[in-house]
């Protein structure tokens, strides 16, 4: 077998049964090895930021890694945005990108770069086939590294003709590692801090499912001790009856003030808060400067096992979960708020749905409803960069076929990755893309002002509306073959989301939300 079918036994060994790929001249050998290796599903996308994203959504959800394929150093630098997220969130990416055969690189031809300056900026580990029998091996020790924990980007670059040339077989299974749970005398430590004043808990990682929130909920119960949330956590359980810790706000002033009280914080799976952005007169740093921090499990170390032992540790093993209040009613009737799409969201939102989270300057009025909606995994924006929600929606779908998936997805940033609609319908995937439309990018209004800007005139005003011309996310969806139809009115979103929601295949809504 030459080196591209080489790579793919190698893939379909290991379990990585998805590609999400945009090729060119050099990958076109693994192209055409797929058609002998069935189990590996090539999935086509339109721009390689879809392709990167998808396989962040997808490991998110599947725990288990999906492969990419993106064509030389431009592709690879297309796929940078999402690929940082990926990183963020610690998901394990199998980045294959191809590269032009070794004897043609000295040339310095149109589309030669430095494939590997681009691949370290968001890989954990970098790996360059330069002859075909390594093929087989260097496959499995790029999965191996993609599935260490706490999970990574891993990327692979092959030359043309290593995909071309003779290879020999596959390389070998991969063992699938365990994460380990810290020490009996790092979980005793934990819960003494707990009996002091001041104490709380930080949950990031893989820790916001079922079991960890169940034990930190009793944790909390019994201890008092507040529990707070990793706002950037890659997966986070919702929906009523789990217990639901504090987020740590996005601005620094109500982290700050959160956070205020807190003497001891213990960490687990994630790092001491900051704020997202550095502001004038104002700390980056959210903790009081008089509070120590402690680490009950690492990033890399199972940090849900850690919480239900530190629960039995604390003695709170029996103890009830609190309960979370209701949000302040919104309006079902009337104009279109972020709210009222929240009420809706939350009264019909089916049980075990996925919402990929890109709803920016929106969530905050949507997020408290869902609480309060029927059990549901939330996949949030983990690095900041804009762009993810379409993709991560799409990767989410192949991973999890019988559950329903939600896109909740602004106006300016679904424009990043709108292609990924096009895979939606072409593979048929069972996602409702909501779209919270205001026509500008509100964030970043926000933003002006909090850097110091008090007045915004109209040419600065105008250099951040995304409404001339309007965006008619009604056509442009049609125009990717996914079905559309937009809402000005609570009534009218209810109504269009009850259907949606009801029916199978990729929908999209275009919630247009009144000014003010």
């Amino acid at each position: 077998m030459n080196g591209a079918e080489s790579l793919l036994r190698t893939l379909e060994a290991n379990r990585v049964d998805h590609c999400f790929m945009n090729p060119g001249t050099s990958e076109m050998r693994f192209v055409a090895a797929l058609d002998r290796v069935k189990a590996v599903r090539g999935i086509l996308c339109l721009f390689e930021g879809v392709c990167s994203g998808a396989a962040d959504g997808y490991a998110r959800m599947k725990g288990a890694p999906a492969a990419t394929l993106l064509h030389l150093g431009p592709g690879l630098a297309n796929g940078l945005s999402n690929l940082h997220n990926a990183r963020k969130a610690r998901s394990p990416v199998i980045n294959i990108v191809g590269e032009h055969s070794t004897r043609h690189l000295q040339y310095d031809a149109p589309l030669s770069s430095d494939i590997q300056a681009f691949a370290r900026t968001v890989s954990g580990h970098v790996r360059v086939v330069n002859h075909a029998p390594d093929m087989g091996a260097a496959a499995s020790e790029i999965i191996a590294a993609a599935i260490a924990p706490p999970g990574q980007v891993a990327t692979l670059i092959v030359p043309a003709d290593v995909s071309w040339t003779e290879a020999g077989g596959c390389g070998p299974v991969v063992p699938r590692p365990q994460r380990q749970p810290p020490s009996g005398e790092t979980i005793a430590h934990a819960a003494k801090l707990l009996r002091l004043e001041g104490a709380a808990l930080l949950l990031g990682g893989a820790t916001i499912n079922d079991r960890a929130l169940a034990a930190a909920g009793r944790i909390a119960a019994h201890t008092g001790a507040p529990i707070f949330a990793d706002r950037n956590a890659p997966r986070i359980a919702s929906g009523r009856g789990r217990f639901h810790p504090q987020t740590v706000p996005y601005f620094p002033e109500p982290a700050i003030a959160l956070l205020a009280s807190v003497r001891n914080l213990v960490l687990v799976e994630t790092q001491a808060p900051v704020s997202f952005f550095g502001y004038p007169d104002t700390p980056s740093y959210l903790l009081p400067p008089e509070c120590s921090v402690s680490v009950l499990a690492q990033r890399s170390e199972d940090g849900t096992a850690a919480l239900e032992a530190l629960a039995d540790e604390c003695g709170a093993a029996g103890s009830a979960i609190p309960e979370t209040p209701l949000p302040a009613a919104s309006p079902r009737e009337g104009p279109l708020t972020a709210g009222a799409a929240g009420v809706t969201l939350a009264a019909w939102l089916p049980e075990s749905a996925i919402l990929s989270d890109e709803m920016v300057s929106a969530g905050a009025a949507v997020v408290p409803h869902l609480l309060h909606a029927a059990p549901h995994d939330r996949l949030p924006v983990t690095g900041g960069s804009i762009g993810q929600g379409l993709p991560v929606a799409l990767g989410a779908a192949l991973a999890c076929p019988d559950r329903k998936v939600l896109a909740l997805e602004a106006d300016g940033s679904g424009m990043y990755s709108l292609q990924s609609l096009w895979t939606m319908a072409r593979e048929n995937l069972d996602v409702l893309t909501v779209i919270f439309a205001n026509r500008r990018y509100q964030i970043l209004e926000i933003e002006m002002r909090r850097v110091g800007v008090a007045a915004l005139s109209e040419s600065v005003r105008d250099s951040i509306d995304i409404g001339r011309p309007g965006l008619d996310w009604v056509r442009l969806s049609e125009g990717m073959g996914v079905p559309a139809t937009r809402a000005t009115s609570a009534a009218e979103f209810e109504a269009q989301f009850r259907t949606a929601i009801g029916e199978r295949g990729p929908r999209l809504i275009e919630a247009v939300l009144s000014p003010g």
